[in-house]
């Protein structure tokens, strides 16, 4: 038995040989042979094949041309590109024009708002300057005798007396009224009062 499973083993083996033998090794001689026949003969297979795979119902779905294109149309996308390159460049020229003029803006409101700080601190120091002599004013009129102090306060200007009167302490301004004659005194005691109510 295992005789005859080794006789079927070798007549098959030797059928195999024989269709290598006979018809696959001559077969693809005979496509080696007439692949180099047509190559000398000038004639592209590949190609052949391509166009007649590509007129085939099913084969031609995988055979695709290949559209090369022409230089026509090379030199239109590279002038289309050009174009694009050149627009893209004037935006970008544009975007940095308007970058720079807010930065030139910027700088000049910087110094504009350095100089309105520096007129304020200027303001500031006047001011703080005026309220000091104003103090002082007020202090010599304090320090002075009433009866020296009345002529020169009846002699200036109403505003002006009211407002050194409304910062002289009580004890001065009451000896400096006493010493304002009577129409002048109810004069300054009536504003006096109004300024004092509307504060």
């Amino acid at each position: 038995m295992a005789q005859n499973v080794e006789e079927k083993e070798s007549q098959e083996d030797n059928k195999f040989h024989a269709f290598l033998m006979v018809v696959a090794i001559p077969s693809l001689f005979a496509v080696v042979i007439a692949l180099v026949a047509l190559s000398i003969l000038g004639i592209n297979i590949f190609e052949t094949a391509k166009d007649i795979g590509g007129k085939l119902p099913f084969i031609s779905q995988y055979v695709k041309e290949e559209n090369q294109p022409s230089t026509e149309e090379f030199e239109r996308n590279i002038i289309s590109l050009e174009a694009e390159i050149k627009d893209r460049e004037a935006k970008m020229d544009q975007l940095q024009s308007k970058i720079d003029s807010k930065d030139t803006q910027l700088k000049r409101m910087e110094l504009e708002k350095a100089q309105l700080q520096a007129q304020i601190e200027e303001l500031t120091a006047i001011q703080e300057e005026n309220k000091r002599a104003f103090r002082e004013i007020v202090k010599t009129y304090e320090t002075m005798s009433a009866k020296s102090a009345a002529p020169i306060i009846s002699n200036m200007e109403t505003g002006e007396a009211v407002k050194i009167l409304t910062n002289i302490k009580p004890e001065s301004l009451a000896a400096i009224m006493e010493k304002l004659p009577a129409e002048e005194a109810a004069k300054y005691t009536e504003l006096l009062t109004n300024e004092t109510s509307g504060n």
